[in-house]
């Protein structure tokens, strides 16, 4: 009997049946695959299921509890909203691989032990980098082969980590590692992690891929990879320092880069990274408010920034521009576009009735609680850089600014449905913060809505767009180039490949080869004597001794063949006597 059922095998295995549907048919089953998803996992109860024995290890495919079901709850949603918004692409490739990307991210929610978890969290990596290829251009094809190298990197880091710590511990089972802190298993599983989580410097593969994937793609890959990395980081290293520090760090580093960015989905794809730094120095800090505010501002953030991708990527389909200097006016043509743009805006900076306001606050309360001053004005400096350019910046000079002369319409009806519904939720969250907390891993009671946050928050976002206003034309976007910490490896690359092209290869060529042809050209000329001196002395006689003798068999032969009929039967009457005969003394003897 079937007691439970794997939402993450449910998509994987439904998205190869859509190149075989047709018409409505097909999008009604790319919309109930991930719905139905969501239902498995609201109704699952909490425990152990899917477990097997592999090779003598226990595997475990659902490990069920609060905190995965949490995330479990998000990336459903967050599959259904893209796959809406996704409805009019008409390429299969990219709706089968998003189904199991999204599927993938499940997988790693409910593993309960690193065999299983290495291998859906290789799933996300071969699964996304087809939504950057299947934008079909030279630069999306070499930002894919980037992203996939940075990931496989990290899978293999991840594999070193669990071959060593099984090695250690005799299992495989995935719980906190802080018992095993400092030990190499415990850094290299760890590197694996925040590879995924995009912490400086091994994160720029995801400015560098994000903006380079299709339209739709870009919203899959928003809620799914460094939420994934988050959901582990949390399972496995809880109040583990140094991520407070890299968390802290992230959060700046992103918005730092979002000032210099014209690109505006690259724009948004540096916030991520500031955004999951706020996860990432909640987990580090690990306190149970902590926690709760990092598994609260995951679930926030998948569904804000979600919105806001779909924001710049309804404008990137409708006008073909993806640079803030070539746009503007847009308000003219695309008002819902921009209000439910602005929805997202004002949920990540943090706007009072929207969801980061009741999410992120509990990450800068738990640094403010455990007495960690400097991450907790790098968090509050980072949520003011945020709302200068998410917030302001952006659908600035996207929507308002000058007029660029761009007259164009909504994108289609399903693309304002998906928008919609994700400005919807993150409405609903702001406004019912109480109802939200009750999903979250722990019982820690929360208020967000307290004068002295309110106000306090509310000051900061004033001064912030004042201060925008002010500068405004300190802030006009330029068609430059930023440089990420991806210039330093990719010079090192350059530098590598220049060794490896010039004074390797004089030295495998003058050297190497040199000493490689004088050894197997004397070995070969030994072996080629030896069977010389065999074949004369020894194979040559034999042969002629065979031919010789069958010569002389030919010609007896020859003379008994001598077409009398009398002959032949007189042999035969021979044959038979001494047959006869040999009989019979065999007889007698026996």
């Amino acid at each position: 009997m079937i007691n439970w059922v794997h939402p993450g095998l449910l998509l994987i295995f439904g998205a190869l049946l859509i190149p075989l549907l047709k018409g409505r048919l097909k999008r009604a089953w790319q919309i109930v695959l991930p719905a139905a998803s969501l239902a498995v996992c609201v109704l699952m109860p909490q425990g152990i299921f899917g477990q097997v024995d592999f090779l003598g290890l226990h595997l475990t495919f659902g490990r069920v509890d609060r905190l995965s079901l949490i995330f479990s709850y998000v990336f459903c949603i967050a599959a259904v909203i893209s796959m809406i918004y996704a409805l009019h692409v008409k390429d299969d490739g990219q709706h089968v691989a998003a189904m199991i990307y999204a599927g993938s991210a499940l997988g790693v929610t409910f593993a309960g032990d690193f065999l299983v978890l290495f291998i859906f969290w290789e799933g996300l990596a071969f699964s996304s980098v087809f939504l950057v290829w299947l934008n079909r251009t030279d630069s999306s094809l070499k930002a894919g082969f980037r992203y996939l190298l940075i990931h496989v990197f990290g899978g293999i880091c991840l594999l070193g980590g669990l071959v060593l710590h099984f090695a250690d511990t005799g299992s495989i089972a995935f719980n906190s590692m802080m018992p095993f802190a400092g030990g190499r298993a415990f850094y290299l599983i760890l590197t694996g992690f925040i590879l995924n989580a995009a912490v400086p410097p091994l994160g720029a593969w995801l400015p560098d891929a994000y903006p380079e994937a299709t339209v739709t793609g870009a919203i899959f890959m928003t809620a799914f990879t460094t939420k994934s990395a988050v959901y582990v980081l949390i399972r496995g290293f809880a109040g583990t320092e140094i991520l407070i520090w890299l968390g802290a760090v992230m959060a700046i580093y992103g918005v730092v880069y979002a000032v210099l960015e014209n690109d505006a989905r690259r724009l948004l794809a540096y916030h991520i990274i500031s955004q999951v730094g706020y996860m990432v120095c909640g987990v580090g800090i690990g306190t149970q408010l902590a926690l709760n505010g990092a598994a609260a501002h995951a679930f926030a953030h998948i569904l804000y920034k979600g919105l806001l991708f779909m924001g710049a990527g309804a404008v990137l389909e409708m006008t073909g521009k993806r640079n803030l200097s070539d746009m503007g006016g847009l308000y003219k043509t695309m008002p819902i576009t921009m209000s439910l743009y602005m929805i997202g805006g004002f949920s990540i900076s943090s706007v009072p009735l929207f969801s980061g306001f009741v999410s992120k606050a509990m990450v800068v309360s738990g640094a403010g609680e455990a007495h960690l001053m400097i991450p907790y004005l790098m968090l509050t400096l980072a949520s003011a850089g945020t709302f200068l350019h998410t917030g302001l910046k952006l659908p600035y000079y996207m929507f308002f600014a000058k007029d660029s002369g761009i007259r164009t319409k909504e994108p289609p009806n399903n693309m304002l449905v998906a928008m919609g519904l994700a400005a919807y939720l993150c409405v609903v969250i702001g406004v019912l913060p109480q109802v939200f907390y009750s999903l979250l891993p722990y019982d820690v009671p929360y208020v967000p809505y307290t004068l002295q946050h309110i106000f306090g928050t509310l000051g900061m976002l004033g001064f912030t767009a004042l201060g925008f206003f002010m500068l405004l034309r300190m802030l006009d976007p330029e068609p430059t180039i930023s440089l990420d910490t991806d210039w330093f490896y990719r010079r090192a690359a350059k530098a590598f490949m220049a060794v490896v092209r010039k004074p390797i290869a004089d030295f495998e060529y003058r050297v190497v080869g040199e000493a490689y042809d004088h050894i197997i050209r004397a070995a070969v000329f030994s072996v080629s004597k030896l069977v010389n001196l065999i074949e004369t002395g020894a194979a040559q006689p034999a042969v002629d001794a065979v031919a010789g003798g069958t010569n002389r068999m030919g010609a007896i032969l020859q003379r008994l063949q001598t077409g009398r009929v009398h002959d032949y039967a007189f042999a035969m009457a021979v044959g038979i006597v001494a047959l006869a005969l040999s009989y019979a003394i065999w007889w007698g003897m026996s």
